[in-house]
């Protein structure tokens, strides 16, 4: 498997307050991103892959929401997640 639980906590030690903060906006905004960015690279080499791209649709929305969340929340976190993650430009 590409996610293994070692992976999730690191993705959560570095994004969130600890490897066991697993609730975080900020840690689950992490854990999305990187899961977009594994289908993603699965979807070049497999453009025909329709429930992979299901997938990758509903992740992108649930990280949309908890963005939206994030920014009505606390601008200054979700600058912050963001800038580090690279979303937006």
């Amino acid at each position: 498997m590409y996610l293994s639980k070692e992976k999730k906590e690191e993705i959560f030690a570095e994004h969130g307050a600890s490897k066991a903060d697993t609730g975080s906006a900020e840690g689950q905004i992490a854990l999305f991103s990187f899961r977009i960015n594994h289908l993603s690279e699965h979807l070049k080499q497999n453009r025909k892959d329709f429930n992979t791209e299901r997938s990758l649709v509903k992740l992108v929305g649930k990280r949309r929401s908890l963005l939206d969340y994030l920014k009505a929340k606390d601008i200054e976190r979700y600058r912050a997640i963001v800038k580090k993650l690279g979303l937006r430009k």
